[in-house]
């Protein structure tokens, strides 16, 4: 399901059953000549448009814009970047309209700077506006000091379950490092390549690679489609895992 086709009559089985809500989270961002500016968002994308068809979930509109950096390239390479500041509160006002608005099951997935798992600015904003908003709800409706009281005494034996606030909202990666591990993973070379031809070939032109003598580009002439529909697959299979 996407959201933005949702009638207002479908929200209530949505929140009752807790089908999961999931967020794309990209970047417009210098890939080489030969992939698309969009890249990032459309794995993204794809991979959830794959995973829609093994399980039930709410894709929302992805965000194209994100932190993306000029450490690949300037705005010269159609590379948009926000300011980790005015992003984090973006993300923050479409989380509190979504928490507020009874949804307690949020995932927001990035393919974009998640090497190995780590928590680079993008990420850390998404997580940051997620803590804050559901600190910021929890005082709002239970009140100050909801934590402390013993309707909370079973707490560190929920930590996993629903019932944990900070479970409402997720930040995870496309791809999780066991996956990064079982294939590989970079920038625009061999493995992003080929994930995002599996998922949109007409997102990439490796005849362009020769336009470019970038380094983290020429591993992308061992690109191939089999490569990205086995990266697709474990991605997805990791997705439906994680993703409840």
């Amino acid at each position: 399901m996407r959201l933005e086709y949702l009638m207002s009559g479908d929200l209530a089985r949505i929140k009752e059953e807790k089908i999961p809500i999931v967020i794309p989270i990209g970047t417009m961002e210098y890939h080489g000549p030969h992939c698309s500016l969009g890249c990032d968002t459309q794995v993204c994308i794809g991979l959830l448009d794959e995973l829609a068809k093994r399980k039930e979930i709410v894709i929302a509109p992805p965000v194209w814009y994100g932190v993306a950096s000029y450490a690949v390239g300037g705005p010269e390479n159609g590379t948009v970047h926000i300011d980790v500041d005015v992003y984090e509160n973006y993300i923050y006002s479409i989380l509190k309209s979504m928490l507020y608005g009874g949804f307690k099951n949020i995932y927001m997935i990035i393919h974009h700077q998640f090497e190995e798992g780590s928590f680079m600015p993008m990420t850390l904003a998404c997580m940051k506006a997620a803590k804050k908003i559901t600190m910021e709800y929890l005082e709002d409706v239970r009140g100050q000091g909801w934590w402390g009281s013993n309707e909370m005494a079973s707490y560190y034996e929920s930590l996993d379950g629903d019932d944990n606030p900070f479970n409402w909202i997720k930040t995870i990666p496309a791809m999780a490092p066991s996956v990064q591990h079982a294939t590989g993973y970079d920038h625009a070379g061999k493995y992003e390549s080929s994930i995002l031809m599996a998922l949109d070939a007409e997102a990439v032109k490796l005849e362009n690679i020769p336009m470019s003598d970038a380094w983290f580009i020429q591993s992308a002439k061992e690109a191939s489609t089999e490569l990205g529909l086995e990266m697709v697959k474990l991605s997805v299979d990791e997705l439906e895992k994680v993703i409840k």
